[in-house]
């Protein structure tokens, strides 16, 4: 069975240091707000929770941005945010991990998109979110447009992160991927409902099996590598990389490569959010930095499990992939 040696993901973590790559996308602040919850409110059957920590961090297609940041990659965000304090906040995010804001603009009336989340200690029990889902108007769509050729020529690898939140209209993703083929670099998409089909020509399509159901309408069996291959064709990616949460992820090379399934790394899970954009990170980076999606997929399984054992959306070290690599010596991928 194929498996990473420690040497092999060592060699590619370090690759990925001062790669560039462009993360185009939905971009969020993410709030989070917890403490503990002894009685329940006599206005309505709710739990009083009385807060005793409050933090921030980046959320959406900056989160992404965020673990590669963390990773080592020099990293720019092409999206928006409102003119509002949340926007001053997500610039601040950002300036603390050295991401750049190449496109990352204020569009006048649009608010800054805000997730918060409120905790007793690790349980999420609410969430509440300000945003607009609508989609940008032709002159910004043009202005972000121009904003990805631009960043595109320096870059070893684009990300696009679609949350459904009105950035990636047509303008914007024909862009990142005329700017991928152009460039001759890899394009990874994460995609979600509304244009699911509108990212023909990328070299890895991210769903999740959920995302993948309720687009094709159809039962999604990631076990049958012929099944695979017909989505994946049916989709004209070159990789197709389904994350099926506890289950790991499949993934369908389009180079006569085998379906490979890569089992979930075991852990504690305290919190799933953002666990998504971890392996759309890892994988991008890995690929960027001149590994193969088979390694991706490896290294971003384990990256996965790390984040899910920590509170929020969090993000993932180079030296904890390597550490979880080592307690789970021996570990493969059945293919």
């Amino acid at each position: 069975m194929p498996k990473i040696e420690i040497e092999r993901a060592a060699e590619l973590l370090e690759r990925i240091r001062g790669i560039r790559v462009l993360v185009v996308g939905d971009l969020m602040l993410d709030v989070y707000l917890r403490g503990g919850a002894t009685r329940i409110s006599p206005e309505a059957p709710v739990p009083v929770v009385r807060v005793d920590r409050q933090w921030r961090g980046l959320g959406g297609a900056a989160n992404v941005a965020a673990n590669l940041a963390v990773l080592g990659a020099d990293t720019e965000l092409v999206g928006v945010i409102g003119g509002d304090g949340a926007g001053v906040e997500f610039e601040q995010a950002c300036d603390e991990l050295g991401i750049g804001r190449v496109g990352a603009r204020p569009v006048p009336g649009r608010p800054t998109t805000v997730k918060t989340r409120v905790l007793v200690g690790y349980q999420q029990v609410a969430r509440y979110d300000r945003e607009s889902d609508d989609d940008l108007a032709p002159a910004d769509a043009e202005a972000l447009r121009r904003h990805v050729e631009s960043a595109a020529e320096a870059a070893s690898a684009i990300v696009v992160e679609d949350y459904d939140k009105g950035v990636m209209v047509p303008a914007v993703i024909e862009a990142a991927l005329d700017c991928g083929r152009r460039n001759g670099i890899p394009v990874v998409v994460d995609p979600k409902a509304k244009r699911f089909s509108q990212y023909a020509g990328c070299t890895v399509f991210k769903p999740n099996r959920s995302e993948l159901a309720s687009a094709l309408r159809a039962n999604v069996n990631t076990a049958d590598a012929e099944w695979m291959e017909r989505t994946r064709r049916r989709l004209e990616c070159d990789h197709l990389l389904v994350t099926l949460g506890q289950d790991g992820m499949a993934l369908m090379p389009g180079d006569a490569g085998q379906l490979l399934l890569v089992p979930a790394v075991a852990r504690a899970v305290y919190d799933v959010s953002g666990a998504g954009d971890t392996v759309t990170a890892v994988v991008t980076a890995v690929l960027a930095a001149g590994g193969t999606g088979q390694e991706g997929a490896v290294l971003a399984t384990h990256a996965a499990g790390i984040e899910v054992g920590k509170a929020g959306v969090a993000t993932v070290t180079a030296d904890e992939i390597l550490d979880s690599l080592r307690d789970h010596a021996g570990a493969h991928i059945d293919s």
